[in-house]
């Protein structure tokens, strides 16, 4: 199967089964609020050593904020139901509420929730009041600007993450440019989030290592320098680039809906293959075949 020149590998992305939260940052202006969501969502990149894996799912206009300011939707994922209220408070309180002017409200409607606000209050020191604005329980911490308002409880759903692709190029110019149009191609879905920088993943990793103390090391198999060196590369000769994109969402069918446009938009001149990641079915809960994926999106 091809999509213009560039072949797509009869393969499939194996994922997993995670829990996602969703928050909406709103401050004075998009400045802090981006400011804040860039915070909160660093070092956020993979369940491997940063524990979570979080970003910034899209900007949202005031007229559609809780509070009517500007806001930014962040993503955040765990691999347990137990850990994400953690993770949640540790960064709201540490990125978000020591940001200037902003607020932090649940952006996820699920029937399963945590509390945050509820124990993010006592950073008030006693100062703390409850006030439900819009049907929304909200804590107004004091703080040296004036108050920060955090929602109550946020809800958390299972989700979807390593959803991936693996895209090989003729050239590193080429490949960085075919990878970087399937990221923003794929960051448009609702629902969806790329955690590594940009989108782009330039080092993608194996299970295991050869080494005891490291649980992930570089995926030999797709490093070009390595060439014949490798046991297990599988590129072709002229390849000379390889970069992954992940994707993470709150439902299958977000995280198949972006690997389609991200084929689409990365496949053209000086993209040999497309393929995936995966271990074998083992592993993962979910199985995203790139050929079901093409021609699903055909019919």
């Amino acid at each position: 199967m091809k999509i213009q020149k560039t072949e797509i590998v009869d393969t499939f992305a194996e994922a997993f089964k995670m829990w996602g939260a969703r928050v909406v940052i709103t401050a004075d202006t998009k400045q802090w609020a981006r400011a804040a969501a860039a915070s909160m969502t660093g070092f956020a990149t993979s369940v491997i050593r940063c524990k979570l894996e979080a970003a910034v799912e899209c900007e949202i206009r005031k007229e559609d904020t809780p509070d009517h300011r500007p806001g930014v939707s962040v993503l955040l994922f765990t691999m347990s139901s137990k850990t994400i209220a953690g993770q949640l408070i540790d960064r709201i309180g540490q990125c978000v509420m020591t940001c200037p002017t902003t607020a932090a409200y649940n952006g996820l409607e699920s029937e399963k929730t945590v509390s945050v606000g509820g124990k993010l209050r006592f950073f008030g020191d006693g100062y703390q009041i409850s006030k439900v604005i819009g049907g929304r329980r909200i804590w107004r911490i004091p703080v040296m600007e004036g108050e920060f308002l955090i929602e109550d409880t946020f809800g958390i759903q299972p989700a979807v993450g390593g959803g991936n692709l693996i895209i090989l190029g003729t050239n590193k110019y080429t490949a960085l440019q075919a990878a970087t149009a399937a990221s923003n191609a794929m960051r448009e879905v609702a629902g969806v989030f790329l955690p590594f920088p940009q989108g782009v993943v330039g080092s993608g990793s194996k299970i295991g290592a050869r080494y005891k103390s490291m649980i992930a090391s570089t995926n030999d198999a797709y490093c070009p320098t390595l060439g014949s060196i490798s046991s297990k590369g599988v590129l072709p000769e002229n390849v000379e680039a390889v970069y992954e994109i992940v994707a993470d969402g709150l439902n299958e069918e977000a995280v198949k809906e972006a690997m389609r446009r991200g084929m689409h938009a990365a496949a053209g001149k000086g993209v040999m293959m497309i393929t995936a990641g995966n271990y074998g079915g083992e592993l993962g809960k979910y199985k995203f075949y790139l050929h079901n994926i093409i021609k699903e999106s055909n019919t």
